[in-house]
C-alpha cells in the first residue's frame, strides 16, 4: 500500500463525499453532462444547484477538466 499523500483536487474527495453524501463518480457524472460549460460556469453550477463550497466546487471541476484533457 502507498505511504504517498494525495496531492491535488484529489486531496478533497474524502470531504466531498462525506459533506454532501455522493460518490465522486456521481458528481464527475454530473460534470459530464455540462461539457459545454466553461471551468467557472461549472463551479458555479455546482454552487447553485448543489450548494457545494466553491473550494469544493472547484477541485471537482478541475479534476474532471483535467482527466477530459481540457485543462
Amino acid at each position: 500500500m502507498s505511504t504517498e499523500k494525495v496531492k491535488g483536487p484529489a486531496s478533497y474527495f474524502p470531504s466531498i463525499e462525506q459533506k454532501y453524501g455522493k460518490p465522486i463518480s456521481e458528481w464527475l457524472e454530473v460534470l459530464a453532462g455540462l461539457k459545454d460549460m466553461k471551468h467557472g460556469e461549472m463551479v458555479t453550477f455546482l454552487k447553485e444547484a448543489h450548494a457545494m463550497g466553491h473550494g469544493h466546487a472547484n477541485a471537482l471541476v478541475a479534476y474532471h477538466r483535467a482527466s477530459m484533457g481540457q485543462g
